[in-house]
This record gives structure tokens, C-alpha cells and sequence, in this order.
């Protein structure tokens, strides 16, 4: 069996040993192939550093997080810029758009949003999409912006049915995480409608941790928790689900 967890921030444990124990975790649990998206500038080296200290299984993505856009937000970009061309970057990402916190600089979020679309476009890359409390702006970008270059994936999906499927008829996929085991999210009603082929799974560690550990730091070894739960849903195995999204994320990511 062969796990991949499309969106994890494991980088943010930089004490070596410490480090070194949630990869054994995932190993011991069949979690091979983890994407790393940044979210700022200050954490592209502790993505690039857990990419250096574990190539075979760790894959970087780029992006400016859209609660890190602020009035400096070219700036930013324009610092990020060089860091897409010294390693291989597998996603623009994460980037999207965010009005849970804070709304002042939806302007700007939009404007970083597309810039970092034309990215992806140029390297022939897809985006991994943060969205929060802005389905409807997030979804007006992608409709301004589609074409046959764009692609990639919904990170973190919450939404409805009808959500679902107008993010599945731009050509995107659903990534599905800790939130599809909780009891009142709604989101397994949702999920068991949805075929895996449009489905990837994500543990976005250390954040949205998957129940049995709700309520303690998330890691990417507990990405079994939310296959499981995802086959259940579908009345099918682990290992099934496993293949099939495993597969889904080679598709986007080209390796």
C-alpha cells in the first residue's frame, strides 16, 4: 500500500530527532509521498531543508498563502520568485484566497491570487487552491481564469455537493482531510457521492487533525485515518483507496 498526502506543513518540526520521527511514522504507516506547500518566504528554506534531507519521498510547492498577503504583498512575490526555478517545484501553491480572518485585503488576495496562476501557467505547474470562507471568489478567479493550463487542487475541501462538482467540472481535484472523520462536518455525506478518481487526500498537518486524535498537533502518519475513513464512505478497501488516490496525485503532479 501506497500513501500519498498531497499537503503537509511537517516542515515545521525543525528539531532533527523530532523530525526524523514523524517521517519513521509515516514510513511505518505507508505514507511515502508527501507535497510540502510554503506560505511565506521565511518558510521556503524549512521546506527546502526537509525536501534536501528526504528527495525520494518529499516534494516542494511555492505559493504566497493568502493570510500572508499584505500591503507588501508584491514584494513578497517578487522575493519567492527566484526560489521557482533553483529546485524542482512540483505545485504553485498554497494559494487561494481567505476571509475567515480578516477581509482587508481581499483585493490584494485576488490580485496575488492571479499573479501566481500566471506562474503556473508559464511552468506548466498546477495550484493547490486555499480557499476559506470565500468559495464564491475563489471560484470567479478560477472562471476568469480557465483555460487548458488550468489545473490542480482544491486543498482542504468543505463545501457542499454542488460545490464539489462545479470545482470537478473546472478540472480540479478535491483534496480530502482530518475533517471527513469529524461527526457533525457534513462532509462524509458529501465525500460518499463523490467518485475517488476526483479525490486526493491531505493531512495539512499539523493542522485538521483526523479523529481519533482530534484535539492534538496533526502529522502526516495519520493520513491512514482518513483513508479509512474515505473507504468506508465508498464501501470499499484501504488499499483501493490508496491506489486510486495515490494514482490521482501522479496525474497532477507528474511524478
Amino acid at each position: 500500500m501506497l500513501l500519498t498526502d498531497t499537503h503537509t506543513h511537517l516542515y515545521y518540526e525543525t528539531i532533527e530527532e523530532k523530525r526524523a520521527a514523524l517521517m519513521q511514522r509515516c514510513f511505518d504507516s505507508n505514507v511515502n509521498r508527501l507535497f510540502l506547500p510554503n506560505v511565506d518566504t521565511a518558510s521556503i528554506p524549512l521546506m527546502f531543508d526537509l525536501v534536501a534531507a528526504y528527495p525520494d519521498n518529499c516534494y516542494a510547492m511555492l505559493g504566497l498563502h493568502p493570510c500572508s498577503v499584505k500591503e507588501n504583498w508584491e514584494h513578497e512575490l517578487a522575493l519567492m520568485q527566484p526560489a521557482l526555478h533553483k529546485q524542482p517545484i512540483y505545485a504553485i501553491g498554497e494559494i487561494g484566497i481567505d476571509l475567515y480572518w480578516d477581509k482587508t485585503f481581499l483585493q490584494e488576495q485576488i490580485q496575488a491570487f492571479k499573479l501566481q496562476i500566471k506562474w503556473a501557467k508559464q511552468l506548466r505547474l498546477p495550484i493547490v487552491i486555499h480557499c476559506r470562507d470565500a468559495f464564491d471568489e475563489v471560484y470567479q478567479v478560477l472562471l476568469d481564469e480557465q483555460d487548458e493550463l488550468l489545473r490542480g487542487i482544491f486543498h482542504c475541501f468543505t463545501g457542499t455537493l454542488e460545490q464539489a462538482n462545479k470545482i470537478i467540472d473546472l478540472g480540479f481535484y478535491l483534496g480530502i482531510g482530518g475533517v471527513v472523520t469529524y461527526k457533525n462536518s457534513g462532509l462524509d455525506k458529501v465525500v460518499a457521492d463523490i467518485a475517488l478518481e476526483h479525490i486526493v487526500l491531505e493531512t495539512d498537518s499539523p493542522y485538521l487533525t483526523p479523529v481519533p486524535y482530534r484535539g492534538k498537533p496533526n502529522e502526516s502518519s495519520y493520513l491512514t485515518y482518513i483513508a479509512d475513513k474515505v473507504a468506508q464512505l465508498h464501501q470499499t478497501t484501504i488499499y483501493n483507496v490508496a491506489d486510486i488516490t495515490t494514482q490521482n496525485s501522479k496525474k497532477i503532479f507528474g511524478v
